[in-house]
């Protein structure tokens, strides 16, 4: 006879991984080269950030700057919605 014992939350994995923290001090710190668009998966808007920082000299990196504060002021639920479920691409 098998007893069924609840799982412990603390040893499941969680359903959502939330790369809200990571993502927002690549936008800051390297956003210039699309580093924070590349982690979240979106290749296409980290290759548009590459582009735009070259051609524009590195102005175009307030873009990104704005991007990691937005990411870092945004609750880990909204966040996630946001950029992992919705896959919002830009702010």
């Amino acid at each position: 006879m098998e007893v069924n014992q609840p799982k412990e939350a603390w040893n499941q994995p969680t359903p959502q991984e939330n790369k809200k923290i990571v993502a927002g001090i690549f936008a800051l710190l390297l956003g210039g080269i699309g580093v924070h668009k590349f982690y979240l998966g979106y290749t296409t808007e980290g290759v548009i950030q590459i582009v735009l920082s070259l051609v524009t000299c590195g102005i175009a990196g307030i873009i990104p700057f704005i991007e990691g504060i937005l990411y870092l002021i945004k609750t880990d639920e909204e966040f996630y919605q946001t950029y992992q479920v919705n896959k919002r691409g830009w702010f």
